[in-house]
């Protein structure tokens, strides 16, 4: 695709105005292309690409993983019910469930939002009993082929990041 607005209106100079090219599934590293000036269609036999001249991946599709994005890390949060709540993704396949794990307990599952027929990603929440202290929050996906997100740990260079996310919240 290429890419001329972002959000309703022109696309940003920071994100490569007058347009870039995005290719959906793949890492950025791999597929995104700032500041266009020309183009040549090539092979990766002919040709290496600028990244992986710099030895990132040739190709690095987009892992399932997950994300907490309420609470904030570090945030403080009130005692009592509230929410936790984030995305998950899939590419390509889409997200069956998401489990939340609160201080290194048991996984429970969290209600997905709709699906609306998306292949990529799905918000989900948990209704959370927060009691007063430090609390640890770990989300993880599984894909719907039944594909767990990897707990490895690993950088994004060269082929992407993967593992379980953890934040900590202050209650209280």
């Amino acid at each position: 695709m290429i890419a001329f607005g972002m959000n309703g209106g022109p696309l940003p100079r920071e994100h490569g105005f007058p347009v870039r090219m995005v290719v959906p599934g793949l890492y950025g590293f791999v597929s995104a292309c700032k500041w266009i000036s020309r183009m040549t269609l090539t092979t990766y036999d002919a040709e290496q690409a600028y990244w992986t001249e710099r030895d990132w991946a040739t190709d690095a599709p987009i892992k399932i993983s997950s994300r907490v994005d309420t609470p904030k890390p570090l945030s403080d949060s009130p005692v009592g019910r509230t929410f936790i709540g984030g995305v998950a993704w899939a590419r390509g396949v889409g997200i069956d469930k998401v489990e939340v794990r609160i201080d290194g307990g048991p996984w429970q599952q969290a209600t997905l939002g709709p699906d609306a027929n998306n292949d990529y990603w799905r918000q989900w929440y948990l209704e959370w009993d927060a009691d007063a202290g430090q609390h640890f929050v770990a989300c993880r996906a599984t894909n719907k082929d039944g594909e767990v997100q990897t707990a490895a740990r690993m950088s994004p260079f060269p082929e992407g990041s993967s593992g379980i996310r953890e934040i900590a919240v202050n209650v209280g």
